[in-house]
């Protein structure tokens, strides 16, 4: 790692030690926890569900933005400006939907329904926190004052497209999807074979919110993405919402199959594919990657060049722009997860994740194995 890493990790220790000092006890016994506190450190959620930690409704005003100056930190100024439009975008879809009382919360899309958790204490020899709410959802693991993991790193945006005034549209994740169709449509015919591993997307992302990925791992029922599972009519709705989205798109056991994960990527090898098509890949890649601070971003970059041409895409659903679709992108420490299947494939899913180093699991081995 580099002295800008180290100096991405002092910022962060100081802005979070800044934050702490300024709780109630009874606050910083919500915020804080021991490191590393796997049990609650590796559960992770992108549902609009207790995420763990202080929300912002019970912040004042200079902590509130301590929060966001934290987030800051860790993320390059077009990672901060769409996380930070992904969180306003819970007024545009609380109004898309009536604004209803959902979840079992009084507001059920709520910009201030974010919470932060930090683990351990910032400066010490090994710390991290979080930040999760609905759509948003982002790990930072420091070890010996480095920064030392940045995944999982969620985003989401629903409605994956809005209007504004002029004839345009706010679209936090759009280069997401365009990079990927993009690429699709420079695919000759038998590189489209290979690449479309199913006619129908899942309903969500295969990976879901687990700690850890592994062969035969396949979509999570919508009840079970919740830091609890729901009883009674909540539980039910939902179950019938799923059925609902699953019967529209056609989704059968077959399409379970052919998504599930598995160790050896699916789809098409990027070593398969033109200099100008990879250059395509390469810029999809970074609107993931290019979520974190410049400086971070580099270091993260150069695990997943090291083995680009292995990497594989794999598309499910329709090419057509305006239908539901999926994809992901994978390889020995990158997996890159994109759906937006259901609102009729207007409900974007993102996610970047290290298989090996998710929750800075290798960092944190070494570090272990060192000191004794």
């Amino acid at each position: 790692m580099s002295a800008s890493s180290s100096s991405v990790a002092r910022l962060m220790s100081e802005i979070a030690g800044e934050l702490l000092v300024g709780l109630t006890l009874e606050q910083r016994a919500v915020a804080n926890l021991p490191f590393p506190s796997d049990d609650e450190r590796r559960k992770w959620f992108y549902t609009p569900t207790d995420h763990g930690g202080l929300t912002l409704h019970s912040l004042s005003p200079a902590q509130h933005r301590l929060v966001m100056r934290l987030l800051d930190t860790g993320l390059s100024r077009a990672g901060y400006v769409t996380a930070s439009t992904i969180m306003g975008l819970e007024n545009v879809l609380d109004q898309l939907e009536g604004w209803g009382a959902m979840w079992n919360f009084p507001r059920g899309r709520d910009p201030l329904r974010y919470f932060l958790r930090i683990f351990g204490e910032p400066g010490s020899d090994q710390w991290g926190w979080r930040l999760g709410g609905h759509h948003v959802s982002v790990h930072f693991t420091i070890v010996n004052g480095e920064v030392r993991s940045t995944t999982p790193f969620f985003l989401g945006a629903d409605p994956a497209s809005s209007p504004l005034l002029g004839g345009q549209h706010l679209r936090p994740l759009g280069a997401c999807e365009d990079l990927a169709r993009e690429l699709m449509s420079t695919l000759d015919g038998a590189q489209r074979d290979v690449a479309i591993v199913s006619p129908v997307p899942p309903t969500d992302l295969v990976g879901a919110n687990r700690s850890d990925i592994v062969d035969g791992d396949g979509p999570l029922r919508l009840a079970k993405v919740w830091r609890n599972e729901f009883t009674g009519e909540l539980h039910d709705l939902l179950e019938k919402v799923q059925d609902a989205e699953e019967s529209k798109i056609g989704w059968t056991k077959e399409h379970h199959d052919a998504l599930v994960f598995t160790t050896t990527p699916k789809g098409l090898p990027a070593s398969s594919l033109t200099v100008s098509q990879q250059e395509i890949l390469t810029a999809l890649l970074h609107t993931y990657v290019g979520r974190i601070h410049d400086s971070l971003a580099d270091a993260e970059w150069a695990k997943v060049r090291s083995s680009f041409d292995s990497l594989h895409f794999a598309w499910a659903g329709s090419t057509e722009l305006g239908r539901p679709h999926y994809y992901r992108v994978q390889g020995h420490r990158l997996l890159a997860e994109y759906d937006n299947t259901t609102r009729d494939g207007t409900h974007v899913h993102t996610v970047w994740r290290d298989p090996v180093a998710d929750f800075g699991a290798d960092a944190l081995g070494r570090h272990h194995r060192d000191a004794h």
